[in-house]
């Protein structure tokens, strides 16, 4: 295949915001062509990732679709490709994205041109990063997606939005400048930044420990892992509704494909020496950032610390270095991308109407908004892991692939399970059921209107479909897992 189709699907979304840039007229005519050129760029793009999953060949575990020329020479080369790992989150990506526009659209009342501009903007540095196969070309697509969240938090959050906009900034920069310092270190020493090449070599083992460690530090806050985890929920409450989608469906999983794709794949060694490590902080995430969920007034918050608990069955399975666990670990970044957006979506929809996210506000939903209950139950449900949704394929796995390699981490990460049914459970008991009552304008509280409904019932099928057949994703990216698991094997 000679098209670019990876440069096409990452640098296509900067052509709308050209035009977008360029249309000229009254205020009312360049937003309402904002809208369409946005939706649009955002539909083709999806289009074309679909081609690319059809054209994919899943018996292959290396890098297809390989892009390469020099950019900078005997430095930086612009070469780009995708494996069974990423995959699934480029098609993610190119999937959320359309429904944050659609959201967008929905929601928002002013600077709508300039929010879509930094949504087609962000979609672009988050494809870059899953098919980046240069280590300086993944940092700048990995800093780069930096500048439009700080500005959709900062300008289009809440109250105290540019404190949390500098705080998400400040954690996830700092955190950023120890993989910089071991990207530059790997060149210095391997003389490559070529991401193929350094897989095929051994890095020299007392090197890889620092290394690892630089990736890491990154990795770990942009996750987040505790205990630098703070600055999620304030960006999550402060941002607006899109913005949390993109956050929690999107940036988070960005770590976790980092680890899989540098710290099992490039430091192996360094990977096994720390295992025991990640394992710790992993369980300490699950089980803290549960119990902080239950104590939470703010649903967004309470769904923030909730990211936060499933982000460390992900990283337990990465960890475990088995099939289960890295199958695991990768379907719960789906699927967690799925719930998760309808979760905050859910959150947008009565913010929207009430203006307050506090669950002291609402009682008995269902009497008023039965289409709304039943997706916020569902959804809800699916993110306790309930059986026939996607929720429970990923942590079951995960749990599986842990138990393997230490009992005590799985029976321990698996208490996370049973707090998030409390947490969950209690908050759809606060907020559906009971007597009807909603603080501040209840009575004009109407039910999921027809972009809504699209939106929360498409991801609730695809919750479902890949909750039942989990083979759609799994399949696909077993070769991928299996060369991964088999170079870990060989270090033991």
């Amino acid at each position: 295949m000679n098209f670019p189709i990876l440069s096409f699907l990452t640098f296509f979304p900067l052509v709308g915001v050209i035009f977008i840039l360029l249309r000229r007229g009254s205020d009312e005519v360049v937003e309402r062509s904002s809208k369409t050129i946005s939706i649009l760029v955002s539909l083709i793009n999806f289009v074309v990732s679909l081609f690319l999953w059809s054209k994919f060949d899943p018996a292959n575990p290396g890098f297809q679709f390989i892009e390469e020329t020099q950019w900078i020479k005997n430095f930086v080369s612009y070469k780009m490709g995708i494996d069974g790992i990423s995959i699934f989150l480029v098609l993610l990506t190119t999937f959320i994205s359309p429904l944050c526009i659609f959201a967008a659209i929905n929601s928002l009342k002013k600077r709508i041109k300039e929010f879509l501009i930094a949504i087609l903007i962000m979609q672009t540095f988050m494809i870059g990063v899953f098919c980046a196969l240069d280590l300086f070309l993944f940092f700048l697509f990995f800093e780069g997606g930096l500048i439009p969240m700080f500005l959709i938090i900062g300008i289009w959050g809440g109250e105290r939005r540019v404190y949390s906009a500098l705080k998400f900034f400040l954690y996830t920069f700092l955190g950023s400048i120890f993989m910089l310092i071991a990207i530059i270190a790997i060149y210095w020493n391997m003389n490559t930044l070529d991401l193929v090449k350094l897989m095929g070599t051994k890095i020299p083992e007392n090197l890889q420990y620092w290394m690892w460690f630089g990736f890491f530090i990154s990795l770990a806050v942009k996750l987040p892992m505790w205990p630098v985890h703070t600055w999620l929920p304030d960006a999550h409450v402060e941002a607006p509704t899109p913005g949390s989608v993109i956050l929690a469906a999107i940036l988070l999983k960005i770590s976790g494909y980092g680890f899989i794709r540098f710290s099992l794949g490039l430091f192996p060694i360094a990977s096994h020496y720390f295992a025991t490590f990640v394992f710790v902080l992993s369980v300490i995430a699950i089980i803290y950032a549960s119990l902080v969920a239950l104590m939470q007034k703010d649903m967004k918050k309470l769904i923030a610390y909730s990211s936060v608990a499933h982000m460390g069955y992900v990283t337990i399975g990465i960890f475990s270095f088995t099939k289960q666990g890295i199958d695991g670990a990768i379907f719960q970044m789906i699927s967690h991308g799925l719930i998760s957006s309808s979760l905050f979506l859910c959150v947008g929809v009565l913010y929207d109407r009430v203006h307050s996210r506090l669950i002291q506000d609402y009682s008995g939903i269902v009497n008023i908004m039965p289409k709304f209950a039943l997706v916020f139950i569902f959804s809800s449900l699916a993110n306790v892991g309930l059986p026939g949704t996607s929720g429970f394929v990923g942590e079951f796995l995960t749990l599986i692939g842990t138990f393997k390699v230490n009992y005590i981490v799985s029976i321990l990460a698996a208490t996370g399970v049973i707090l998030s049914a409390a947490y969950s459970l209690w908050l759809c008991k606060r907020v559906v059921f009971g007597e009807f009552k909603v603080n501040n304008h209840g009575e004009k509280l109407l039910d999921l209107d027809a972009t809504e409904i699209f939106i929360l019932f498409l991801l609730m099928i695809l919750t479902i479909a890949f909750g039942v057949y989990p083979n759609l994703i799994l399949e696909p990216i077993s070769s991928s897992v299996d060369l991964v698991v088999k170079n870990m094997g060989a270090i033991k």
